[in-house]
């Protein structure tokens, strides 16, 4: 793909984009109102490319950088778009007004794109003249790393702006899914909710300590889903396959499910004592650190993976 895309908004998500689409070799115009804001990009993305490059998984870093163009001007970052990745807060008012203002300037056939974590999109994109080239593209954080993107359109989308959209995040590098229909929270956060509606419940029920919560996960489930989905999973771990494995464990799932009574544990009481145990593991000073530390931890994971790959397939 040669033509430009436009990323709007130049926070964690929308730089983090740019490097994405920049990184496949498409230029990309990267806007935001606030100078400063821009500025603090250009510079994030510049460590983050040169990390990239020393973890092997790019080269040319510099030229990638040299493909984004600041932009404050929101006409002059949309002129000759054709596709547009809207990176707005996560509120439907404001991505109404967004996408208002993205309609007016944008041109006809150009695909107006959310990253949006849970909106579905016929809440802020209803009012429009043609909310059917409108659709979430609901990336995972932060995308260069993590492939994942759930393509999610609304009512009013239109099939070929779906099929236009899942090619573009194959060529450059992502890994679509196509969620077929408007649902609140889409698939990945409804299944990262499940889990941790019950690892709070585990942990404010007392059973087990937050630690041990994620150590479960990394040293056990992440095992095997770090390269295989929960639904093959469980296909392997039973002779028999997946009907197999249902009837040796169904029983046990139905009965931990119907024990899940009472309101969620999203509470301040459970949050307050899982922000005390964790700051016990990590004072909040020294999340910074951390964060660039699993940023370079995945970057080795995904060139473990790739590596793994090219030998044993996926």
């Amino acid at each position: 793909m040669g033509s430009t895309v436009a990323v709007i908004g130049a926070g964690l998500i929308g730089r983090a984009w740019a490097i994405v689409f920049a990184r496949a070799g498409v230029p990309v115009r990267l806007f935001d109102v606030d100078q400063s804001t821009l500025k603090a990009a250009r510079e994030a993305m510049a460590t983050s490319l040169h990390d990239l490059e020393a973890a092997g998984l790019i080269s040319a870093s510099g030229e990638i950088l040299d493909r984004v163009t600041l932009s404050s001007d929101l006409h002059d970052a949309l002129q000759g778009a054709d596709y547009v990745q809207e990176c707005g807060p996560e509120n439907t008012d404001i991505k109404r007004s967004i996408y208002s203002e993205m309609e007016r300037h944008a041109y006809g056939n150009a695909i107006l794109a959310s990253s949006t974590s849970g909106i579905v999109a016929s809440e802020f994109t209803g009012h429009l003249e043609r909310p059917w080239r409108c659709l979430v593209a609901h990336p995972v954080n932060p995308p260069y790393l993590v492939p994942l993107v759930e393509v999610v359109p609304g009512p009013q989308t239109a099939p070929e702006v779906v099929e236009r959209t899942m090619a573009l995040m194959r060529q450059i590098g992502q890994k679509p899914i196509h969620v077929r229909r408007e649902i609140e929270g889409f698939v990945l956060n409804r299944l990262q909710g499940a889990l941790l509606t019950e690892a709070l419940r585990l942990f404010q029920d007392g059973y087990v300590s937050a630690e041990d919560i994620d150590k479960t996960v990394k040293d056990g489930l992440g095992l095997r889903w770090s390269f295989m989905g929960a639904l093959e999973t469980i296909d392997l771990n039973a002779p028999g396959g997946v009907v197999d494995y249902a009837r040796r464990y169904g029983p046990l799932y139905t009965t931990v499910d119907m024990q899940r009574t009472g309101p969620a544990p999203w509470n301040d009481e459970v949050l307050a004592a899982l922000e005390t145990e964790l700051r016990r593991q990590r004072p909040a000073a020294e999340l910074p650190a951390r964060q660039e530390w699993r940023d370079r931890r995945l970057m080795a994971l995904v060139a473990h993976k790739q590596a793994a790959t090219d030998e044993l397939g996926s």
